[in-house]
């Protein structure tokens, strides 16, 4: 084993199996330093992490049918499991937590991929950016595939932009315009009922919040002249199904879900915004449009980017659809800004503001 670091750049060399560097000191219970992630067309893999946050690596020749395998592990918790499929030469790529206090980010490769594992070289290449190329991969068929922004600012970190960018003015008459009656967008007010969602600070009900956002987007957006339908109007019950359901019926130009998040352990220091997708460029481009708009009205809240996922409401709808989480009512900023009417009011005019840059594309 042939361990290089050189600062600031936390160089590191795979010459084997395993490299190891000392972990960022952070609690078990800690946020993951991993805030984004991208593999390139061309055969780069690309982290975006907290500041200084230091790395573990590891390489897996394959064995019984599976294909090599390279990880990485990354101080903190990862609040979600998941699989993706990859393309080309690579099988899937799987985020886990193999343990406490820690996330594990797999690439599995498909059986014909043979890498030299002395050439693989994690690089620093800025205090919280990280590059692995990987020398000898075929790229036939290889798509880019990612969650979040590599370019963004680092996971609880404050944005800044400068104060014209705010929203001072949220009446209708700023937000663009698109020809009348022309589109159909079905808005979904996350949970209801005795199903009230997360739970926060204060008693902030994520199912309450996201209910008073829904309706200002319905009004911006009818303002505008786009017809609008609310999956449930009052804090009632309503299953999945049904959501999807009237969306397809109604052959919706667009499905967007709104929700509140939660951290687990009730951590008031994760806060951010993140919108989600599940397939296609128009479902990422509406996700982008929302995930653009609600950063500039809220510059307080991390950007935790725009990334795929396979929630139900977003996965079984025939249009392309988003699911938009507009801060933490666990976090201590965002529970803040969310329990304001104000505050509210700005997040849903800019949603809508997302959703009619989107629909000015089509």
């Amino acid at each position: 084993m042939n361990l290089q670091y050189s600062k600031p750049l936390n160089f590191l060399v795979f010459t084997g199996v395993f490299v190891s560097s000392i972990f960022l000191s952070l609690p078990s219970n800690a946020a993951s330093a991993l805030a984004a992630w991208l593999i390139r067309d061309e055969g780069v893999l690309l982290f975006r992490t907290s500041k200084n946050a230091k790395l573990k690596a590891f390489f897996q020749s394959s064995s019984n049918g599976r294909g090599e395998r390279v990880w990485v592990d990354f101080p903190g918790e990862l609040l979600r499991p998941r699989t993706l499929l990859g393309s080309g030469p690579i099988k899937e790529i799987r985020l886990g937590k193999p343990m406490d206090g820690i996330t594990r980010f797999v690439v599995e490769f498909n059986p014909y991929v043979d890498l030299n594992p002395y050439q693989l070289r994690l690089k620093g290449i800025a205090p919280d950016k990280w590059e692995m190329r990987l020398p000898g991969l075929p790229t036939r068929g290889l798509k880019n595939i990612g969650e979040g922004s590599i370019h963004r600012t680092a996971v609880n970190e404050p944005r800044k932009y400068p104060a014209n960018s705010s929203y001072k003015n949220i009446h209708f008459s700023n937000l663009p315009t698109v020809p009348k009656n022309r589109f159909l967008v079905v808005i979904d007010p996350g949970h209801g009922g005795p199903d009230s969602g997360a739970i926060g600070i204060g008693g902030l009900r994520e199912s309450e919040v996201v209910l008073e956002v829904s309706h200002h987007v319905a009004s911006f957006l009818t303002k505008r002249g786009v017809k609008v339908v609310l999956t449930r109007k009052r804090d009632i019950d309503l299953d999945l199904p049904p959501r999807v359901n009237m969306a397809n019926r109604l052959r919706a130009d667009a499905f967007v879900s709104i929700h509140a998040n939660a951290s687990r352990g009730f951590k008031k220091h994760i806060n951010g915004l993140e919108t989600y997708y599940f397939s296609g460029s128009r479902g990422f481009s509406l996700a982008k449009n929302i995930q653009n708009e609600i950063l500039k009205a809220a510059p307080r809240s991390p950007d935790r980017g725009v990334r795929k996922g396979r929630f139900f409401v977003i996965r079984r709808t025939n249009m392309p659809a988003a699911l938009v989480e507009i801060g933490f009512v666990t976090g201590r900023a965002d529970s803040q800004s969310l329990s304001q009417a104000d505050h509210r009011k700005k997040v849903a005019f800019a949603i809508s503001k997302g959703i009619l840059n989107y629909l000015k594309e089509d």
